[in-house]
């Protein structure tokens, strides 16, 4: 793919850029295009010009929740990373754009005396990330704290508001192209150290029993209805299973780790061998939470 001359953005733009250095779990083939916009009017820009070229799009946060294939990704990544300005909009509401990281946002409400999305705190990766997937923990999702949702749609600026989405566990439903922009938090006021409790609490949860010690990208299955993942695993007896460099955690069983030299391919035999065992040995089908991109 050429990169035309009349092609300029403010932000960077790389060619055949391996998403190995741009993923978590550190693998994934080039992408043919990847673009770090500086703003909304830098992915305008990207957009008009993709779009004219025909040439699709994914746009991605800090490549949390993301196993890209091997052959890598046809077409661009749009890399939000720049777009991570945080603010108060003003009776309790906090504004955060969707490249901002979960943590600073956490951080900036309880400075303002509001709370109630401590439960991201423990979360990697970023605000838009954690919307897609309606990242939560402890029975709640970021979505039930979300007031507003700013998304460019068809080359359009819109706004939505919450109960204008369809939703649900680890799922927000979008259009194909949508990008999410910013996010508008509806939050409580909360003392400042009642929220720091929330932030030691989940991270020593996290420290304890999340810190796998190796590249990964969280649970990597989604929890089935009244079941946890990681013990369907390990009653399949798929702790510690291994193929190539993709490892099942010997900490947490659904946490799939790259123990050293993995590829994307590794990971994808691996996930369907559990998907398999856990099948056999309780007649439920695992589903991945991570997101799978790619050229197959």
């Amino acid at each position: 793919m050429r990169l035309h001359n009349d092609l300029k953005i403010r932000g960077l733009l790389l060619r055949s850029e391996p998403m190995c250095l741009h993923t978590s779990l550190k693998v994934g083939g080039p992408a043919d295009v990847f673009a770090i916009p500086e703003d909304v009017e830098d992915i305008n820009v990207l957009l008009t010009w993709l779009t004219e070229q025909n040439i699709p799009w994914l746009p991605i946060g800090r490549g949390y929740n993301l196993l890209v294939r091997d052959k890598g990704i046809r077409g661009a990544v749009i890399s939000l990373e720049r777009l991570n300005r945080v603010s108060s909009a003003g009776d309790a509401i906090v504004y955060a754009e969707a490249g901002a990281e979960n943590l600073p946002v956490v951080r900036f409400a309880q400075k303002m005396g509001l709370g109630g999305i401590g439960f991201i705190s423990g979360i990697p990766g970023s605000i838009g990330g954690a919307i897609k997937m309606n990242a939560g923990a402890y029975g709640m999702g970021i979505l039930d704290r979300t007031e507003r949702l700013t998304m460019l749609r068809c080359g359009n600026i819109h706004d939505f508001r919450t109960e204008e989405l369809e939703y649900g566990y680890r799922h927000l439903k979008l259009q194909e192209g949508d990008i999410i922009l910013s996010v508008q938090f509806k939050l409580e006021e909360r003392e400042a150290h009642l929220t720091e409790e929330e932030i030691r609490k989940d991270s020593e949860l996290r420290r304890t029993k999340h810190n796998v010690g190796y590249p990964c990208a969280g649970s990597f299955f989604k929890n089935p209805r009244g079941e946890a993942a990681w013990r369907l695993i390990d009653a399949a007896g798929m702790r510690g299973e291994r193929v190539g460099g993709a490892q099942v955690s010997e900490i947490h069983s659904n946490f799939l780790v790259n123990s050293g030299g993995a590829s994307a391919q590794d990971f994808l035999n691996l996930a369907e061998r559990v998907i398999n065992a856990v099948y056999a040995t309780s007649g439920v089908t695992l589903e991945e939470e991570v997101r799978i991109v790619g050229e197959i």
